[in-house]
């Protein structure tokens, strides 16, 4: 027998080592869960899709709705100073005398496209480019225009963009 027995652990039956607890780890996790869904929360709120309203075109739009709306994309960056390519079908590029037509449903918004002149369409009899503030305005511009049977204005938060078109059915 061994009398000089050294004492191992188990020889120690005083307090037991202190057990690490995991409360503090957990809550620390909880907290930065947190503040990265609410970062995530006000980065959407503040840079996510707007409720926005599109500009509108009145009732002498070309269709039978009492009131229209044409929507632009914002520009991203810079405003390009020169107009897109001319086989652009965007009414934002009509001149006067091309043909546009409707393509939106009947009594809904109107969706113009530029196009032959052919029934059933269109035509610019004048184009009038800079602010417009609404209804009253393109019936005013076009009032002083002969032969025109509808109007359609388009307005934006970028006044040089805005435009009112004079149009007479073919």
């Amino acid at each position: 027998m061994d009398r000089y027995r050294s004492a191992g652990p188990e020889a120690y039956a005083g307090d037991p080592a202190p057990k690490r607890g995991r409360g503090r780890l957990i809550a620390g996790l909880a907290g930065l869960a947190v503040l990265l869904l609410g970062g995530a929360g006000i980065l959407v709120y503040l840079f996510g899709p707007g409720d926005d309203e599109p500009p509108v075109a009145g009732p002498g739009a070309p269709t039978a709705s009492a009131g229209a709306s044409a929507e632009v994309p914002a520009p991203v960056g810079p405003v390009p100073t020169t107009p897109a390519p001319a086989s652009s079908s965007d009414p934002r590029f009509v001149k006067t005398g091309q043909c546009v037509r409707n393509e939106g449903a009947a009594g809904g918004k109107p969706k113009l496209s530029i196009s032959g002149c052919a029934p059933k369409t269109y035509e610019v009899l004048r184009r009038f480019d800079g602010a417009t503030s609404g209804e009253k305005d393109a019936e005013a511009k076009c009032a002083k225009v002969s032969g025109y049977t509808n109007w359609y204005f388009f307005d934006s938060e970028l006044d040089t963009l805005d435009f009112v078109l004079c149009l007479r059915q073919r």
